[in-house]
């Protein structure tokens, strides 16, 4: 049977989450967090991507997938291919709740040392995930991929339209929040279990504007960010809309900043995540 997890608002269920359980932690040093939203068309090739990877690495890793209320058969995907890789858990949302939330509810509920969460379209291959692991191995708390810091890695570009509101978008975050970074967009991002136990917690955007808000966190809490170049390629099907999306992200960059100045970010009583029972497995999968 699948339990589903839900948020917690008190300190003390956030010790009994999933990050307060050490003795369980030895054998998994990776977390790979997908966040999906009817992906059914195209998740199952990703996670066969993901799993043939990771097992081919020999590494002790569980991939997490947080359904964030899917109306269609993405979870049934997930269940079946757990059934036969105990590598794979599914993580519920409790409705349709955005991509920052998805990204939050499953990293605080890995098990990892390390945890990186991926676009579930693989616009950056999980091959590249050993260019993050290295920059944390260098000495970097939070890696995040780039697809500016060498633009002739990507592939596949995005149309002009959205290259510019991108501009945009990094111009306005320089100005409002400081942030220097080439691209806090791409969905590709690795967090040691330190920084990712100080910053998700205190999250607070639960959509597209997640991600300054996490690097934001990160900047006020002293943890240093490596942007690292990574190949990718724009992948149809996104569901931002240019104009739409972009105002709002434009007023989560103005709350980010509300928040700082208003002391949001200065408690710890966050949102914790209650530990999420596995769907249930089949045959133990071997690296």
């Amino acid at each position: 049977m699948l339990a589903t997890s839900n948020f917690s608002d008190t300190i003390d269920q956030k010790r009994r989450g999933a990050w307060a359980h050490e003795n369980s932690l030895s054998d998994i040093t990776y977390s790979i967090v997908i966040p999906a939203y009817n992906e059914g068309a195209r998740l199952r090739a990703t996670l066969e991507k993901v799993l043939a990877y990771i097992r081919r690495q020999g590494w002790g890793t569980e991939v997490i997938v947080v359904n964030d209320g899917s109306r269609d058969n993405t979870a049934d995907i997930v269940r079946e291919i757990a059934q036969t890789d105990a590598t794979l858990r599914l993580v519920e949302n409790p409705g349709n709740r955005g991509k920052g939330y998805s990204v939050r509810h499953g990293i605080l509920n890995a098990r990892g040392r390390v945890v990186l969460f991926s676009d579930a379209d693989l616009s950056s291959p999980i091959e590249e995930m050993p260019k993050l692991l290295q920059a944390l191995e260098a000495g970097a708390d939070i890696a995040i991929g780039s697809r500016w810091l060498r633009a002739e890695l990507q592939t596949q570009r995005q149309s002009v339209h959205r290259q510019l509101f991108g501009r945009i978008f990094n111009v306005l975050l320089r100005i409002i929040l400081g942030l220097r970074f080439k691209d806090t967009q791409c969905g590709f991002k690795a967090f040691t279990r330190r920084s990712a136990q100080t910053i998700l917690p205190l999250q607070q955007i639960e959509r597209w504007g997640f991600d300054p808000e996490i690097l934001f966190l990160a900047r006020k809490f002293g943890f240093k960010v490596q942007e690292v170049p990574v190949s990718w390629g724009h992948s149809g099907g996104t569901r931002m809309h240019p104009v739409l999306d972009g105002s709002r992200m434009f007023l989560e960059i103005l709350r980010i900043r509300w928040y700082d100045l208003s002391g949001k970010y200065d408690g710890h009583a966050g949102v914790a995540a209650q530990p999420t029972a596995n769907v249930r497995r089949g045959p133990q999968s071997r690296a």
